[in-house]
């Protein structure tokens, strides 16, 4: 008996969700195809009815987290991307600069968890990286208050945000990835206050 059409839209979501966590945990060279298929509970065959390769894959994965854990991590954390205001910044800044999402690494943000990687692949994996920045600053620019700096400010706070996790999840010395984290967080939640250029 055939599957039913939303079968393979399933299965097609649950190797990028098994992929994107992979990824996050390993890094791409590090995750063969084999491996991602076996974590979804297929077969290798079955990755090419899918996808061309594990470029293709690699890029769903990343562009994946904005609708998909990304979206469950903003809901948990009370950010309102769209109507949100300054109290969605906030919340926005504190949930990405928390304890919580440094130690998240299947479920951190593919910003935090690639940026080496997206580096060296292809032109569709950094276009997707990309989108997930674009929507970051986005957010901020969407629910800062009206000044002439807007645009420039959404853009450091998220290089504070972005910037300040990836070298706390790089760096051994826990002390000193804790102050990094927590100083890029003091120094974007004031940002938010004084209203001056980051």
């Amino acid at each position: 008996m055939p599957y039913a059409p939303e079968h393979k839209t399933k299965t097609r979501k649950r190797i990028v969700e098994c992929a994107r966590i992979l990824f996050n945990r390993h890094g791409f060279s590090e995750v063969s195809i084999d491996t991602v298929m076996a974590e979804a509970g297929l077969t290798r065959g079955g990755f090419y009815n899918h996808f061309k390769n594990k470029d293709e894959l690699y890029a769903e994965a990343v562009a994946s987290f904005l609708n998909g854990r990304g979206k469950t991590w903003r809901d948990e954390a009370g950010v309102d991307p769209v109507n949100g205001g300054p109290q969605t910044v906030r919340d926005m800044i504190e949930s990405y600069l928390s304890t919580k999402h440094l130690g998240d690494v299947e479920g951190q943000c593919p910003m935090i968890a690639l940026p080496s990687d997206v580096a060296r692949a292809t032109p569709e994996v950094q276009s997707a990286y990309e989108a997930l920045l674009r929507a970051m600053i986005w957010l901020f620019e969407n629910n800062l208050p009206e000044a002439p700096a807007k645009r420039d400010k959404a853009i450091g706070l998220a290089a504070l945000c972005v910037g300040g996790m990836v070298l706390s999840r790089t760096i051994d010395d826990d002390t000193l990835a804790e102050e990094i984290r927590n100083v890029s967080k003091s120094l974007a939640l004031q940002q938010l206050e004084t209203g001056e250029r980051p």
